[in-house]
């Protein structure tokens, strides 16, 4: 219930024009709740509501008070009309003996009209001094805990009546839910970047822990005198370091879950390259920032088809190797190629896969992927190509090889 003060002396009925007054608070009230919905900063919201409420109410004087808890004061957070040095640093006290204290502590709307006539409340200090005559109040709450106050205030005579304090009750509850709304959106911004946090942590890790097991396993390559696990060993290290570099650019990268697969690329050929000085190996990556679910298993794809080119295109001497990726026309396309030996006569993909583990992969991760993987024998050595979907294309989803 509405705390209404009707001192005696003065009191006149609202003149003519009433229909439309009403009809204008109803549309300042309306581009309030547009403007109320769409903000993301609560100070500027705060000074926009008491710009449009003081125009709803014809009135020069609006101000929004700030409850602060810790103080047990009320600070004028924004405001129109009030001279220089008041918003902003001006506090009131919170008891009953002011109508914004009233407000602040019972929840009720007041209404005084002839403040210089109270015999229950006080006028401010700072309201005396702008010769406030009347004022209007309403409690302004959010997430179920007293916010502020919104206050009309004006040096005219009049009235201000229970309509205005509808309107007035209107702008506060449009406040309260954007206060709320931008309260949420802080929770929700706090939570994606705690779990951002959590996911490059949990990358680094990852990516610590597999350099540790590639570091044991080019030990025990190092270690064991027998050719054939050697060669194992540093396959196996190999396919382990293509993973941690990508959990390495997940860490470190920007956006969490995502990998620029040119920085991918190119530094898991650049660890190959260290691996097999004799080889020039070079890389020609268009930027891709793609998903890591993609980027690893591109990654490993790459690892197996230059490591096949490394073991089988030359001799001891090694050559060039070249890798070039690109995304044309919805799909990515990688082919990795050398000017060795070639293949031998009647190569098949899928009959070298019953036999070769690193075949037997490159299959499997083509099938992944969803695309296609060829590799046959070109004008100077073999060229391997993967045709996959690009997966930032939504309709891009069927498998060419179905």
């Amino acid at each position: 219930m509405a705390v209404i003060e009707q001192s005696p002396g003065g009191d006149t009925a609202t003149g003519t024009g009433e229909l439309h007054y009403r009809l204008r608070q109803q549309s300042v009230l309306a581009d309030f709740g547009i403007e109320a919905l769409r903000a993301r900063d609560l100070e500027p919201m705060l000074q926009r509501a008491t710009e449009l409420c003081a125009q709803g109410m014809r009135s020069k004087y609006c101000k929004f008070l700030e409850y602060r808890p810790d103080r047990e004061t009320l600070l004028v957070r924004t405001g129109v009309g009030w001279a220089p040095g008041v918003v902003g640093s001006t506090e009131m006290r919170t008891d009953l003996g002011s109508p914004a204290g009233f407000a602040l502590q019972t929840g009720q709307g007041v209404i005084s009209n002839h403040l210089e006539n109270e015999e229950r409340f006080r006028t401010p200090e700072f309201m005396a001094a702008h010769n406030i005559r009347r004022a209007i109040n309403v409690l302004v709450e959010a997430s179920g805990r007293r916010f502020g106050v919104l206050e009309v205030d004006s040096p005219d005579e009049g009235n201000f009546e229970e309509a205005d304090l509808a309107f007035m009750q209107g702008f506060a509850n449009l406040i309260g839910v954007a206060i709320e709304r931008q309260e949420a959106e802080r929770r929700l911004a706090e939570a994606v970047e705690h779990q951002q946090l959590l996911t490059r942590e949990a990358s680094h890790r990852v990516k610590n822990s597999l350099s540790l097991v590639s570091a044991m396993l080019n030990l025990q390559m190092h270690e064991d005198e027998d050719p054939r696990v050697a060669r194992l060993l540093g396959d196996a290290q190999a396919r382990i370091t293509a993973i941690a570099q990508a959990h390495d650019r997940l860490w470190r990268g920007e956006k969490v879950g995502i990998v620029a697969l040119d920085d991918l690329a190119c530094g898991i050929l650049e660890q190959l390259s260290e691996q097999s000085p004799a080889h020039d190996i070079s890389c020609d990556i268009e930027h891709l920032e793609i998903s890591a679910d993609t980027a690893i298993p591109i990654g490993l794809m790459l690892t197996e088809l230059v490591t096949n080119a490394i073991k089988y295109a030359y001799g001891e001497d090694g050559g060039p190797i070249a890798v070039r990726l690109a995304a044309r026309d919805a799909r990515i396309v990688m082919t990795v190629t050398d000017e060795g030996a070639g293949l031998p006569d009647g190569f098949d993909v899928k009959a070298a896969s019953r036999k070769s583990l690193g075949m037997r992969m490159i299959v499997s991760l083509a099938r992944q992927l969803r695309g296609r993987v060829t590799i046959e024998n070109c004008a100077r050595g073999a060229c391997a190509t993967l045709d996959m979907p690009d997966p930032r294309c939504a309709d891009q989803m069927t498998d060419p090889a179905a």
